[in-house]
């Protein structure tokens, strides 16, 4: 990756749209330098994909996902044959001995690769995103160890396929389930949180900058307010934009009882978050 610094980090992340703390800047750098998966944990909505997107778009990278869920296995991560298209040249070859069939059909034309297969092969520069990796079955992860101890991928037909450059790879985790120790020693670990009330304040200025600042200092103080309570989910940086980009096509000029009651659903997506919030959030407290 072509960072040269902290500091280069976090201007070529700023760059792609993505205000980085000094904390993901500095981890950022160092998984490029010393060439080791990043592995990224902290509730839903902070920011965890959308690193991998911008320090791809930062460093000129494809970016290659694999999104995880229960049930992922080794085909959909890795690669599997096209039956269909295999069974077709069969028929297409009746007169022809297995052994001339086998070396046809087993041969490129016929590979599908997923997403570690294809980081792997890429020859150009590579962002590999393992996205929400522990809603994956445990399984997937001594494969996630093998292919990341070595940059490399055994296909038993065609040969070992190697890296000619190691992508840079994230994986990231809502901590649904406690990823392996295995898994974690081959990474450098970062917990990223709700960004603190400036950064916020920074990342909806970029995003949203039709939003009066008096407003958005406002906007931010409420959302916190809401964080603060036990809601069954907090507010997402996503949806603090969302609500900023709510706030102007309303045309509003203040956030009040009315505005923020008509328009708590942008973000709180539970019913009884929704109603928890009406009946605890003292906006005049919040906003003094």
């Amino acid at each position: 990756m072509p960072f040269s610094s902290v500091e280069d980090v976090k201007t070529k992340l700023a760059a792609a749209g993505y205000l980085a703390s000094d904390a993901i800047a500095t981890t950022v750098f160092l998984a490029s330098e010393l060439g080791k998966p990043l592995l990224v944990e902290g509730p839903a909505g902070v920011g965890k994909t959308e690193l991998s997107r911008a320090v791809a778009e930062a460093s000129g990278a494809d970016l290659v996902r694999l999104q995880c869920y229960e049930g992922v296995d080794e085909s959909r991560a890795i690669y599997e044959w096209n039956h269909a298209k295999q069974l077709l040249r069969i028929s297409a070859g009746q007169d022809e001995t297995w052994s001339e069939a086998k070396s046809d059909i087993f041969s490129e034309e016929f590979l599908l690769p997923r997403p570690l297969l294809t980081a792997i092969r890429n020859e150009n520069r590579t962002v590999l995103l393992i996205d929400e990796t522990d809603k994956a079955d445990v399984e997937i992860e001594g494969l996630l160890l093998e292919v990341l101890g070595d940059f490399q991928i055994t296909i038993p037909e065609l040969g070992t396929v190697t890296a000619t450059q190691r992508p840079f790879v994230v994986l990231t985790s809502n901590a649904t389930r406690e990823l392996s120790e295995a898994l974690r020693r081959r990474c450098l670990f970062l917990h990223i949180e709700f960004p603190s009330a400036e950064l916020e304040r920074d990342i909806v200025a970029l995003k949203v900058p039709g939003l009066d600042t008096a407003l958005a200092d406002s906007l931010i103080r409420v959302v916190n307010a809401l964080r603060a309570m036990p809601l069954r989910k907090a507010p997402s940086v996503s949806e603090t934009l969302d609500w900023a980009r709510t706030l102007v096509a309303l045309g509003a000029e203040a956030l009040d009882d009315e505005v923020v009651s008509e328009s708590l659903g942008v973000v709180l997506k539970h019913t009884d978050d929704i109603e928890k919030a009406r009946a605890q959030l003292d906006l005049e407290s919040v906003l003094s």
